[in-house]
This record gives structure tokens, sequence and C-alpha cells, in this order.
């Protein structure tokens, strides 16, 4: 299990994200629902915390245990390389996974993602040069160049 990206923050308690809903700023895709929270003199990170803040929730709506485990895993993955990047910093945001988002394909996801961000005015561009670019692609259950999904199976099977 990977170490959490010290750039982003966690919201933990429930009141954060009833804050973060009750702002009803929000992007509703097939994939996810993203809700967002600017900072306030109420509720902000700690001196020293990172910037941004991310909750994922997933309700019983999305499938069993196993299925809302793996809509959580992909949400934080997806956040991971796309909020780091491109997230305008001082917000918090709760990402919902849908029933559609364990199985979503991951461009669309990732797709679902930034169109929210940009939906949202929450978009920033970063350098053409930045590796986080190509990572779009090389999330759970993307092809490999060898025709692998790179989740370690070694089958050589396509998809997932």
């Amino acid at each position: 299990m990977a170490a959490p990206d010290p750039r982003v923050g966690r919201l933990k308690r429930r009141p954060e994200f009833l804050a973060v809903a009750g702002t009803r700023r929000k992007h509703v895709a097939p994939g996810l629902i993203l809700q967002v929270r600017r900072h306030d003199e109420r509720q902000r990170p700690a001196p020293g915390e990172p910037p941004i803040r991310l909750g994922l929730t997933a309700s019983r709506k999305v499938g069993n245990a196993v299925v809302r485990n793996r809509a959580r895993r992909r949400l934080r993955e997806a956040a991971r390389q796309i909020l780091t990047a491109h997230a305008a910093p001082g917000h918090d945001f709760v990402l919902v996974a849908r029933a559609a988002t364990a199985e979503r394909p991951w461009t669309e996801l990732v797709g679902d993602l930034i169109a929210a961000l940009k939906r949202l005015g929450l978009w920033r561009d970063v350098s053409k040069g930045d590796a986080s670019r190509n990572e779009v692609n090389s999330g759970p259950n993307a092809v490999t160049s060898n025709g692998g999904t790179g989740n370690g199976s070694g089958g050589g099977e396509v998809g997932a």
C-alpha cells in the first residue's frame, strides 16, 4: 500500500464532509460527484498542513463492500494524479462514488474529474514538461505497452 500523498490532506470527520456538502457547489458526472468548499476561518487546515484536503465516500447504493472499496481506491488514485497537479489550492474536495465508478473505464473516470474541476473553475494548468500529464493513462487497470493491465497479474490480458 502506498503512503498518502503529502500534498493532499484528508477530511476525516463527519462535520467536515457536511460543511463541503452544505456549500451546494458540486459537479455530477457519470463516474463521480465532486463537491467543493473554499477554506474559511471556521474550517481550514492547520498551519503546515497541505492546502488541499480530500474526502472520499461511497454509499451502499454503489454496491457491496468489495465494490465500494474498489470505487474508493479508483477515486483516490484519480485524485492523486489530478488534484495534486491541477486543483486550485485552498479548497476541500469530496469525491462521491457512483454506481458506475467501479467499472467505468479509467480514462473516462479521470476525464470526469478533469471536467468537474474545469466546470467549477478550479482547474489550473501546469507546465507542459510536467510528468503528471503522462500519469493519466497509468492508473489502475490501464493497458500497458506490453498489452497487460499493469496490475501485476502477468497474464497479458487486456482490461480488468
